[in-house]
């Protein structure tokens, strides 16, 4: 089974003119600004997943500052789910500096979306702030099972792109250690800071409610990547994904087959991995 674990969707609406969209929403025109940024539907997203022989896909919006526009895409994600029950799973998404984030987390979940993300701080990186508006919505996913969250994070290093944070490392191991409890998805490989769980002390444990997705690594890392999380011993915790539509799962597919991996570990990142975590 393949789980593309990181995809967006967005409605028709803001794919037919994004720009209308730009105003009040500055990390939405930074990512989007440029028409080469692809926006994609749930047909499209479903036509994808046909030809790259992906059996279900977890999808999610992007963090509007406008109340609105993330109910509107979050309500688009849900029709998505509702569509394609077995084929699509969804995450609520929305910008945790507005009033009432937490609530719209607990009305996306009792509608059926399986946790939250990607949520992101592109202009201020994982800060104290970020931290304190962050503590009920990860209140409201443990009362819920303790679903899942994702949390967009980069490589602090190299060549700078739009929607590279100024995260620090030192920033995302207080992250895992001010929400020990809940699970979190780190995008794009947490960064870096799986290597750290070759660590003898602390920073395991830390790391021990940290999942890892591959979205992006074929822009930003060579394939020995995966081998590296093998050696790492966190295989286990890495996820399939895309971040569809800006890849498609072919590209993942020809990194992982130059890597080191095993059959057995392949099947873990490609589907295994998400089984385990989503349920």
């Amino acid at each position: 089974m393949i789980i593309d674990s990181h995809t967006h969707l967005f409605p028709e609406q803001i794919k037919n003119d994004r720009s209308l969209f730009f105003d009040n929403e500055p990390e939405f025109k930074l990512l989007y600004n440029s028409p080469r940024a692809k926006i994609a539907t749930i047909c499209e997203l479903i036509e994808t997943m046909d030809t790259h022989r992906v059996d279900i896909c977890v999808t999610s919006g992007f963090p509007w500052k406008n109340p609105d526009l993330a109910r509107k895409n979050n309500d688009y994600i849900l029709e998505a789910v509702q569509a394609y029950p077995d084929r699509i799973k969804g995450l609520a998404c929305f910008d945790l500096s507005w009033k009432g984030a937490a609530d719209e987390a607990i009305r996306c979940m009792d509608g059926g979306l399986c946790g939250v993300g990607e949520l992101a701080f592109y202009l201020s990186g994982i800060d104290q702030t970020a931290l304190t508006l962050l503590e009920p919505v990860m209140e409201a996913l443990r009362s819920h099972g303790n679903l899942p969250c994702m949390i967009h994070t980069n490589e602090p290093l190299g060549y700078p792109y739009p929607g590279k944070t100024p995260v620090t490392l030192e920033q995302i191991d207080t992250l895992t250690r001010t929400f020990p409890h809940n699970k979190i998805i780190l995008a794009h490989w947490g960064g870096g800071i799986f290597f750290y769980h070759v660590m003898k002390k602390q920073v395991k444990e830390n790391l021990k409610n940290i999942w890892y997705d591959t979205a992006a690594s074929v822009f930003l890392y060579d394939p020995e990547i995966y081998d590296m999380a093998v050696q790492a011993g966190v295989i286990d915790k890495v996820l399939f994904g895309t971040d569809f539509p800006m890849l498609t799962p072919d590209r993942y597919y020809k990194d992982m087959d130059k890597s080191s991996m095993t059959a057995a570990h392949k099947a873990q990142v490609l589907g295994k991995n998400a089984l385990a975590l989503y349920g």
